[in-house]
């Protein structure tokens, strides 16, 4: 059972790490936008605390006219009160408008930056593969906006509450001036009043809320649970559908959305308790000045416009004062958006610091002097240290095209993601040629959104693909029908079959010509006549680049110049030897799990 000071201490920290994260958006280039917006909306808001101060002195103007049976005052206040409406709309309508961009532009600095961090050093990936921390996405997406936009009403909210409180308090000491019970004088004994309701109400919401802070982020966490499990099955529908899982994937999102369910109810019991003291004193604030200033008026010592303005005075500063009890529903939410964002963000310096675990050593990802891609002394370990593969050099010149073989378990996909940049986890050097253009084909290719020109140049170059060389490699991998379909928008990933998707990935590499080509099982999904023409099909249109080919299906060998292979021995470091037939064999020991 987690220690309440911990937790406590935790949080403490994780909010005011957001502080000084969100706190950026004022202290770099956006600084500017941002000062402007705040002071927009500082002017706005003592614009509708003047029009409140005006409306409130209104109601003695009226209570007075109607006290007298003065129509002449009664039409004028009625000119008055409908100018004093025109106004606060205006400024309602500023405030709105200003509160809200600038809750837009925050958010959208907050979620640039933490998009930035995400995707940067592809940590994106990283988080993909290690249990630090859950849904990032939803963190960025939903809490960010909850945050920044929770964060924003409440600073205003405050500013109000404060300002409010200081201007009304000041009208209930004129107004209400003292009163005497029992030979003692009690000098602006309404604002008294006003402070110790205020407190007592306060308190009451403030206990009854406490809970209510962990039970929402909990919450949260179910929901963005649910909305991934929810995922998940729409990205692998045929697959379920084949194998008919849909029953066990059913009982899962019962399950899931029996945690959501459980989780809401321990926060609509909480709200409950709040909502119990919340509309009691709804009914009964209003009443407590009335009742208070009903002597002074039977006795003639405040007039009807006195005793109503009072009232409205006092009902302002009891608003002001009880702001955050009374959002304390709100300030929950905030708070947990708040640390989910933190923590995400606390994720990224943790996969920095990963590292440091295995002594501060990572692998270095350099440039070759001689334009060969050169391994030296790589040693892959997973991130808590567990070595994987030992010392492995290997050197690769243009042109070659070298297949990596080994049983499952060996740590070959591991070494594609190394030399892609995704794994840095383990020591040496990872060499390639200066200004090489790399591209990595996976087993199973990613289509974007959008029509299939842009899908075959993905990532996008500064120069399109020749649409005659784009529908000639289409019709040589086989998918000359699609000739006819390249500016359709479709979710492409769902039309093509799988061997259309890997055919589709030849071409679109054989386009970009790249001087390094890294593939990880890319013809897992053809046939052998499928697979054989597309191996012809690369050497034959890129035989200037390397090729490094992650595979396990016969027939390969002939397409490569040479063969890597990971195996396990029982020696102590990994060692390069030349195999029979000019094959080359890299030993080594197996340390840890690794496809």
């Amino acid at each position: 059972m987690t220690d309440p000071a911990a937790r406590m201490n935790s949080s403490s920290r994780l909010l005011r790490r957001f502080t000084r994260l969100s706190l950026g958006f004022w202290t770099g280039p956006t600084r500017r936008k941002a000062i402007l917006f705040t002071l927009g909306l500082l002017a706005c808001l003592l614009l509708n605390l003047a029009a409140a101060i005006a409306v409130n002195r209104w109601n003695k103007f009226f209570f007075d006219a109607l006290q007298n049976k003065d129509q002449n005052l009664i039409l004028v206040s009625i000119v008055l009160i409908v100018t004093l409406a025109v106004i606060s709309a205006v400024v309602g309508v500023a405030q709105l408008q200003v509160r809200m961009r600038l809750q837009l532009r925050w958010r959208e600095w907050l979620t640039r930056t933490l998009t930035r961090r995400w995707m940067e050093r592809r940590r994106f990936y990283q988080l993909s593969i290690l249990d630090l921390v859950d849904n990032p996405e939803a963190r960025i997406a939903e809490d960010g906006r909850l945050a920044i936009e929770l964060f924003v009403d409440f600073a205003a909210g405050v500013m109000n509450a404060a300002l409010a409180a200081v201007s009304f308090v000041g009208v209930l000491w004129l107004i209400g001036g003292s009163l005497t019970v029992l030979g003692v004088t009690i000098p602006g004994y309404l604002v008294i009043a006003a402070v110790l309701y205020s407190a007592l109400t306060s308190f009451g919401m403030l206990l009854l809320g406490r809970p209510l802070v962990a039970r929402i982020e909990a919450k949260a966490a179910a929901e963005a649970n649910f909305r991934y499990e929810l995922t998940r099955i729409r990205e692998n529908a045929e697959t379920i559908a084949l194998i008919g899982g849909d029953d066990d994937e059913r009982v899962k999102l019962d399950a899931t959305f029996g945690q959501v369910a459980l989780r809401w109810v321990a926060v609509i019991g909480a709200q409950a308790r709040m909502l119990f003291l919340s509309n009691g004193n709804n009914v009964l604030a209003p009443a407590i000045p009335l009742l208070l200033g009903a002597p002074k008026y039977l006795a003639g010592e405040m007039t009807l416009g006195d005793l109503m303005q009072a009232a409205a005075a006092f009902v302002q500063v009891q608003m002001a004062l009880n702001w955050l009890a009374d959002n304390a529903l709100r300030l929950a939410d905030w708070f947990a958006s708040a640390r989910r964002v933190a923590a995400l963000d606390a994720s990224f310096d943790s996969l920095d610091k990963l590292s440091e675990r295995s002594g501060g050593k990572s692998i270095d990802l350099g440039f070759s002097d001689d334009g060969a891609l050169r391994l030296i002394g790589l040693s892959i370990t997973q991130h808590d240290g567990t070595l994987m593969l030992v010392d492995a050099d290997v050197r690769v010149e243009r042109g070659e095209k070298v297949l990596v073989t080994g049983d499952s378990g060996t740590g070959k996909s591991t070494l594609i993601r190394a030399m892609a940049g995704l794994w840095p986890w383990g020591s040496g050097s990872i060499l390639r040629p200066k200004d090489a253009r790399i591209s990595f084909m996976p087993q199973r290719p990613y289509i974007p959104l959008g029509n299939l020109r842009q899908a075959l140049n993905y990532p996008q170059d500064d120069t399109p693909p020749d649409p005659e060389r784009v529908e000639r490699l289409l019709a040589a991998c086989g998918l000359e029908p699609l000739t006819q379909r390249l500016d359709d928008d479709e979710n492409w990933a769902n039309v093509l079959s799988g061997g259309e998707q890997q055919r589709f990935a030849f071409a679109r590499v054989l386009l970009k010509q790249p001087d390094i080509i890294i593939m990880d099982e890319p013809t897992s999904a053809l046939d052998e006549i499928g697979q054989m023409r597309m191996m012809e099909l690369l050497r034959a249109e890129a035989p200037n680049s390397m090729v490094l080919h992650v595979a396990h299906r016969p027939g390969l060998k002939r397409f490569h110049d040479r063969e890597i292979h990971l195996t396990r021995e029982n020696g102590g470091a990994a060692v390069v030897e030349e195999a029979p037939r000019g094959l080359w064999r890299i030993g080594r020991r197996l340390f840890g799990k690794g496809e």
